[in-house]
């Protein structure tokens, strides 16, 4: 009876209880990433459609061809001179305000059809100069070796290349100087010094990004000047901003290098001493290549954080798309051509603005996929340890 009564309180003790608390943190938890999620879709979706628009402007281009003789409201036909582009059937032209369709050629006098979408026919007179409408289309985006908006050629390439000789020099300083960094913090620093760095450490990524540029136009690049010439090197370059950019990045390389690296069991460590390696050989032959997934990770992030940077190379780049390899002379980067079309006075109709959605396109492509494939390389190198 006794042992009966001892073993009810056990029980109710036992019981489930309701945690209203911890169901609100989950359901808030899942709110979030649902919210990131939508936000993402919103952002894919805004860039796919302007892209969309972009590709599917008409673009007039001159045919250097011109009306032989006045037309009126209703003349289905256009006397042309003999010298000038072809004019294909089907093709659509503006004749002053008014658009027509090519319907057959008949030497040099078109027959056309009068006022289509939605234009009315007019009187033109002799002389009035024919557009041919045209799109861009995507693969003259992606591979055209000029950006003239001016003159309808919109090829990515200048703005590409401009984007990754950045990224490049910012990774040739990032990379080693982070490296190092997390090196000596995981294995070399006391605890003392590690507190006191890494806070020194997140200053840098506390500094606005204009500061950086600044910094670089107005202290890097002189001093690019007066080491290599000021013939060789410009006053707007990719070097400097790739330099800067570099500066930018090393907290992210070194934290995330760092965290890597202090993952790996210490069991690994003592086994190489055990063994009569130096402290140098154990992180470089040992701690190094157990943490090889994190430390790629770390990277390919970096890249990506480095693609992404504005403020920098806008300032101290350039602002004229220019497709060179030589890293001493100006050039425009995506990021800086969508901040100086963006921040201008465009139209929000015209083909020049709508570009910006398409280069915002192939700057999350290149993200997106620089991402992945972290992922996919994390996956692949992870170690595990027991």
């Amino acid at each position: 009876m006794d042992g009966t009564h001892s073993r009810q309180p056990m029980a109710s003790a036992l019981h489930r209880r309701p945690r209203r608390t911890e169901a609100l943190i989950q359901v808030l938890l899942g709110l979030s990433g649902l919210i990131t999620v939508l936000v993402t879709l919103g952002i894919v979706y805004e860039l796919a459609r302007g892209a969309w628009d972009f590709f599917r402007h008409p673009l007039w281009e001159e045919t250097h061809r011109s009306l032989a003789a006045p037309v009126g409201p209703a003349t289905p036909r256009f006397l042309l001179p003999t010298e000038g582009r072809e004019l294909p059937e089907g093709s659509v032209l503006r004749v002053g305000d008014e658009l027509v369709r090519v319907v057959a050629v008949e030497g040099e006098t078109l027959v056309v059809e009068r006022g289509i979408q939605g234009t009315g026919p007019a009187p033109h007179p002799a002389g009035t100069p024919l557009l041919l409408q045209s799109r861009v289309s995507v693969w003259a985006f992606l591979t055209g070796r000029e950006w003239i908006p001016q003159l309808g050629r919109f090829g990515v390439l200048p703005l590409l290349t401009a984007t990754l000789m950045v990224s490049l020099i910012a990774m040739a300083v990032a990379l080693p100087l982070g490296l190092g960094i997390a090196i000596y913090l995981s294995e070399y620093a006391s605890p003392r010094m590690r507190h006191l760095l890494k806070p020194l450490l997140e200053v840098l990524t506390g500094v606005p990004t204009v500061v950086y540029g600044y910094f670089a136009l107005t202290w890097v690049t002189p001093g690019l000047r007066r080491l290599l010439g000021a013939d060789t090197v410009g006053v707007y370059n990719m070097a400097s901003a790739g330099l800067v950019v570099g500066v930018l990045v090393i907290p992210l390389v070194s934290s995330m290098s760092e965290d890597a690296l202090r993952a790996v069991p210490d069991s690994l460590r003592e086994a190489a001493y055990a063994l009569g390696a130096t402290r140098l050989e154990t992180a470089l032959q040992v701690v190094v290549p157990a943490a090889f997934s994190g430390l790629t990770a770390a990277f390919i992030v970096a890249i990506s954080r480095a693609i992404g940077e504005t403020m920098i190379v806008a300032l101290a780049a350039g602002a004229g798309p220019r497709l060179t390899l030589n890293p001493f002379q100006a050039a425009e980067t995506l990021t800086g051509h969508i901040v100086r079309i963006s921040g201008g006075d465009l139209s929000y109709d015209s083909i020049d603005y709508r570009s910006i959605f398409a280069l915002g396109l192939v700057l999350f492509t290149l993200t997106l996929g620089l991402n992945l494939l972290s992922q996919r390389v994390v996956a692949h190198f992870r170690e595990e340890y027991r």
